[in-house]
């Protein structure tokens, strides 16, 4: 599998008015900044909404970003397996914010969502203590606790996060329908 073509902040930033962003985070992780004009498609919703990506992609050129570039690298092959050319943000919002290009925050869920990586921090350490403490009573407990720390190994090695997968199918990590569905046709009207 080939790598997507890729642009680092200061090249999508001068082509930021020509390119159709497409932010493939959850909605909580959206809310809590993204580039200034960029559509929310959730990574699991993608292939949903193919029509309209590539309706938009016969207009533009598509740029898609995530946190950090897994999921947008991941996000570009699946585009790229139906025929759908993109590019992909190097290191993400992050890397966008760390060079000082601004992030647009909407006011209300400015402080209210966690980002993917911070509710995976919170999840694997809370499993890896309470493993650890029902291990003083049984000590089998203590398996779980090393389930989760193979689990961040194979994380860091493969690129992928089973655990983030998972909690992006909570609530509050999903799009409303209506979201989406506003989110489609802004992309067709692009």
């Amino acid at each position: 599998m080939t790598s997507p073509h890729t642009l680092d902040a200061d090249q999508a930033r001068t082509r930021l008015h020509d390119l159709i962003v497409l932010d493939v985070r959850t909605p909580g992780e959206y809310a809590t900044g993204h580039l200034p004009g960029a559509l929310n498609i959730p990574l699991d919703h993608l292939k949903q909404a193919l029509p309209d990506i590539r309706h938009a992609a016969e207009r533009g050129d598509i740029l898609v970003v995530c946190a950090s570039g897994a999921r947008s690298e991941n996000a570009c092959h699946t585009l790229a397996a139906h025929g759908i050319t993109t590019a992909t943000l190097i290191g993400g919002t992050g890397a966008w914010a760390a060079d000082g290009h601004p992030l647009h925050h909407p006011d209300s869920t400015r402080n209210t969502v966690w980002s993917m990586e911070r509710q995976v921090r919170l999840t694997a350490g809370a499993v890896v203590l309470t493993g650890l403490a029902l291990g003083r009573l049984r000590p089998a407990f203590r398996l779980v606790s090393a389930g989760v720390a193979g689990g961040l190994v194979f994380s860091a090695l493969t690129n992928t996060c089973g655990m983030a997968a998972l909690l992006a199918k909570l609530p509050h990590n999903r799009p409303h329908q209506g979201d989406l569905d506003a989110t489609l046709a802004a992309l067709r009207d692009h």
